[in-house]
């Protein structure tokens, strides 16, 4: 991983325009070769990013100072350096990656392997579908062919909500993918979660962890 601290103006080129104006920021380039670009605030939301597959070309002569960031549907991020207060490379390592709670990893698995219980034609793409931020729980598409995320929790909250949101803005940035819709799947739903869920387009489901067993009813109740 490379850590790049530099006063920096950066501009989006693609399917529309966006512009950071100079200002310090923090630029991690991953092993994955995914950019992206923080401010020292917004948590660990990045305010701009480019996800693999892409390309990083630094500038040479007059412009040594820019950096080009392009993915394969011909994005453009373009970074200007004003001033680069400290550029360092670290290696990680391969991760171990997240250890989800023993509930929500067996609902997980549950779920993708009876996809057709979130509704008739549903098919699975594939669990924890990889992204520049983190695995998706389960990818799959709905009887029409649109893709759909799903988000699986044992108590839905609103981070949960905030967590499928970051993974539905980078998806729907992949052409191949987008429309992407969320689901917010849980044992239990708080109702902040719930009102904040249906705001942002997403269908909450509430699990019942026996009937994905087989135990009792296999209907799921959807909301």
């Amino acid at each position: 991983m490379r850590l790049v601290i530099a006063r920096c103006s950066v501009d989006y080129a693609g399917r529309l325009t966006a512009h950071l104006p100079s200002a310090p920021r923090l630029i991690l380039v991953k092993a994955d070769g995914s950019v992206s670009i923080h401010a020292d605030d917004r948590a660990y939301k990045p305010l701009n990013w480019m996800s693999p597959p892409c390309t990083l070309k630094e500038g040479s002569g007059d412009e040594a100072n820019i950096w080009t960031v392009v993915n394969k549907a011909g994005e453009k991020l373009i970074i200007t350096m004003e001033e680069v207060l400290h550029d360092s490379s670290h290696e990680l390592g391969t991760d171990p990656g997240l250890i989800k709670d023993g509930v929500e990893a067996h609902l997980q698995e549950l779920l993708a392997d009876r996809i057709e219980t979130l509704g008739e034609g549903y098919t699975l793409i594939r669990r924890e579908y990889m992204t520049a931020i983190g695995p998706v729980d389960i990818l799959c598409r709905d009887a029409s062919g649109a893709t759909v995320a799903v988000e699986i929790k044992r108590r839905g909250e609103i981070d949960g909500v905030e967590q499928l949101t970051r993974y539905l803005e980078l998806l729907n940035r992949d052409p191949h993918l987008a429309p992407v819709r969320g689901v917010f799947a849980a044992q239990e739903i708080k109702p902040q979660a719930k009102v904040l869920a249906t705001d942002r387009g997403m269908d909450c489901v509430v699990l019942d962890y026996n009937a994905l067993r087989g135990i009792e009813d296999d209907k799921l109740r959807l909301f």
